[in-house]
C-alpha cells in the first residue's frame, strides 16, 4: 500500500489493543477507505504510507505512547475518553466498529481530549499507582491480623500505629490463649506487613524528592494543606491544567461537584458525581479534613472566613467536600498561571 493510494484522508480511528490495532479511515467526503488490523510493532510501518491527517484513540494502556509515535511522524493523535466514544458506536461492538466510532469523534472540535502525557509524567504517575497498591496490601494484611485476633478474643484500638506498638505485647503475655500455630500464622503476617511498609517509604521519600525540584510541584505546595503527594500526583495527572479552561471545570473532573439533573429550568443538584480521578479525589478530601482538625489555624488562611461561615451551616462531611473543592479550584489556577499561594505558609498544615 504507498502513501499515493490515498492522496487525502479526513481522520483515522484505532482501536488499541494489546497485540494488535483494528484501523479504520475515512476520506474528505467521509466515505470509508480503509479497515485494517495491524500488529503492534508494525504500526510505524503502516502509517509512514499515510497522508497527515487526525488520529483518533481512547484514552487507554499505551495510548500516550502511541501518540507520541505518530506525532513523530507528522499526525495529529486526539486521545479522546471512552465515554464520549461511545455514543459514536453502531450496531454490535467490535473492533472495527469501536475504530469506526473513534474516528468519527476525533473530528468533533468541542470533544474534551486527554492531553498528550510526557514521559515524565508517565514515570510520575507509575510512582502513585505503586504506592497505591502497595497502602491496599498494607492494609489488608493489617484487617486480616485484627481479623485473626478478634477470633482469639484479643481487641486492638484503631489505628496502624496501635497495632504496631502492642503486637509483640500481645504475642507475649497472651501465648497461653494463641495455639501455637496461630502465632506463627501472626509472625508471618507481621513480615508480610513490614515489607510493603519500607516499600512504601522509599517511594514516597522518592516522590517527595520529585516535588521539591519540579517547579508546578512546589507552587502547588504553597497552598495549605497540599503537600508532596496532591501536588505531584496532580502533575502527573494534568500537567500543567492546559485541558481544563477554569477551576471549576477540573473540580468536576476530580468528581467534587454535585450530580445535577436538570429539565423544564428546574434544577436539582445530588451527591458529589464520583467521576474522574478517584485517586485525586480521595487526596483532596484527605488534605481537607487535616485542614478542619485544626480550627486554630484557620485564621491564617485568605480563605479562612469563609470556611469559619461554612462551618456554621454545614455538617463536617459535607464541608470537607466543599473544602476540598475549594482547594482544587485553586491548586488548577496556581498550576495554570504558574503562581504561588498568598497566604502565610509557616506552619500552617501538614501537607498531603
Amino acid at each position: 500500500m504507498a502513501r499515493n493510494d490515498f492522496d487525502e484522508l479526513m481522520s483515522i480511528g484505532i482501536d488499541i489493543g494489546k497485540d494488535t490495532f483494528h484501523i479504520v479511515a475515512f476520506d474528505p467526503d467521509g466515505q470509508l477507505v480503509m479497515r485494517k488490523q495491524i500488529k503492534r510493532l508494525g504500526l510505524v510501518a503502516t502509517f509512514e504510507k499515510l497522508p497527515s491527517c487526525v488520529v483518533g484513540m481512547e484514552a487507554c494502556l499505551s495510548a500516550h505512547f502511541v501518540s507520541r509515535t505518530l506525532r513523530k511522524l507528522g499526525f495529529k493523535p486526539r486521545i479522546i475518553p471512552a465515554i464520549y466514544v461511545k455514543p459514536f458506536i453502531k450496531g454490535q461492538k467490535n473492533d472495527y466498529n469501536d475504530a469506526e466510532a473513534i474516528a468519527e469523534a476525533a473530528l468533533r472540535p468541542n470533544l474534551p481530549v486527554v492531553p498528550e502525557k510526557s514521559q515524565e509524567q508517565l514515570d510520575l504517575q507509575a510512582l502513585h499507582r505503586v504506592r497505591s497498591r502497595l497502602v491496599s496490601r498494607r492494609t489488608a494484611t493489617i484487617n486480616q491480623i485484627r481479623a485473626f485476633l478478634i477470633e482469639q478474643g484479643i481487641t486492638v484500638r484503631k489505628g496502624l500505629r496501635a497495632l504496631r506498638n502492642s503486637f509483640e505485647t500481645i504475642l507475649e503475655e497472651r501465648k497461653d490463649e494463641i495455639s501455637p500455630r496461630m502465632r506463627t500464622i501472626l509472625i508471618g503476617l507481621y513480615g508480610d506487613w513490614l515489607w510493603p511498609d519500607d516499600r512504601i517509604d522509599t517511594v514516597s521519600k522518592e516522590i517527595e524528592q520529585i516535588s521539591r525540584t519540579e517547579e508546578n510541584c512546589f507552587n502547588v505546595m504553597t497552598i495549605p494543606g497540599i503537600g508532596p503527594m496532591i501536588s505531584t500526583a496532580m502533575v502527573a495527572a494534568i500537567g500543567t491544567g492546559e485541558a481544563f479552561q477554569r477551576g471549576r471545570d477540573f473540580a468536576a473532573w476530580v468528581g467534587l461537584v454535585p450530580r445535577q439533573y436538570s429539565t423544564g429550568g428546574r434544577t436539582v443538584l445530588g451527591r458529589i458525581t464520583k467521576r474522574g480521578s478517584r485517586y485525586l479525589r480521595m487526596l483532596f478530601v484527605q488534605a481537607a479534613k487535616v485542614i478542619l482538625m485544626r480550627t486554630n489555624r484557620w485564621p491564617d488562611f485568605s480563605f479562612g472566613e469563609w470556611l469559619t461561615r461554612a462551618a456554621e451551616r454545614m455538617n463536617r462531611n459535607k464541608l470537607a467536600i466543599e473544602l476540598a473543592n475549594k482547594l482544587a479550584r485553586m491548586a488548577w489556577s496556581i498550576l495554570r498561571h504558574k503562581t504561588v499561594f498568598d497566604a502565610p505558609r509557616d506552619e500552617v498544615a501538614i501537607g498531603i
